[in-house]
């Protein structure tokens, strides 16, 4: 059996021991930084369409919806129509051999077919365009990534004729600017080929398209022309910055065409 003596003396020994290991120096205590990432979020999505393809109205009938739902949203729609159907039987009015030389640029980027209805994400990834469920998922996926390149421009229009000034940064030396003119709304009454008989309804309509290599110009000017014989139309320019070894969109903008 312990004294009394000897349980104080027991006591006292592990009372010092802890005093003093509570004296040891173990280094600087880490601290949880939280690192916010500056930058943007934004989903384009550009459609490849055709008023000669009998499987793009659902396709159309989609971008019209993601259009209408993402107001005030980054989400960025425009709607290319091609030229391949117009020796079909009927000639897409919007078609336009740009638009088509932009889809077969995408395929070489992206080792893709060229077909329609094919929708394109942020250029880096592709979809049959009536795949909502798919396209639906993407568009939250690219919403979660944040871009550093930024795209800034203003737009002054002249009769027919929009004058653009453009400011980047953050840029790559391989980036290029993309500028889009956009009709807002169009419909076509289709008379003959594979959807004869059918109104169709489009939305974001390309219709002119200028290009610019931001190497040596992260700022500068470009021009477009509105169409002629349209009338009170709708229009806006959407402002890509894409890399032209990956087709990688990186920044977007767009500004309303004020009458």
């Amino acid at each position: 059996m312990k004294t009394p003596t000897k349980i104080a003396l027991v006591n006292a020994t592990i009372i010092a021991i802890i005093a003093l290991t509570a004296f040891i120096w173990t280094g600087p205590k880490k601290k949880n930084i939280e690192q916010t990432i500056n930058g943007k979020s934004f989903a384009v999505l550009e459609l490849f369409t055709s008023e000669g393809c009998n499987s793009c109205p659902p396709a159309e009938q989609l971008l019209a919806r993601i259009d209408k739902e993402s107001n005030g949203k980054p989400v960025y729609v425009l709607g290319y129509h091609v030229d391949y159907f117009d020796n079909l039987g009927w000639k897409d009015v919007f078609g336009s051999p740009d638009n088509t030389r932009r889809q077969r640029k995408y395929s070489s980027w992206l080792n893709a077919q060229v077909y329609t209805p094919q929708l394109i994400i942020n250029g880096s990834k592709e979809f049959v365009g009536g795949n909502e469920r798919e396209i639906r998922n993407a568009i939250e996926t690219q919403l979660l990534i944040k871009h550093t390149a930024d795209l800034s421009f203003d737009i002054h229009r002249d009769g027919d004729l929009v004058k653009i000034n453009y400011k980047t940064k953050d840029i790559q030396a391989s980036d290029d600017l993309l500028l889009a003119l956009v009709q807002k709304n169009g419909s076509t009454n289709v008379l003959r080929g594979e959807n004869a008989g059918l109104q169709f309804s489009h939305v974001q309509i390309v219709r002119k398209m200028a290009q610019v290599s931001l190497k040596d110009t992260p700022s500068g000017s470009a021009e477009l022309n509105i169409p002629k014989s349209i009338a009170a139309e709708q229009w806006e320019v959407i402002g890509m910055i894409q890399n032209r070894k990956t087709g990688a969109i990186s920044a977007v903008n767009v500004v309303s065409v004020i009458q």
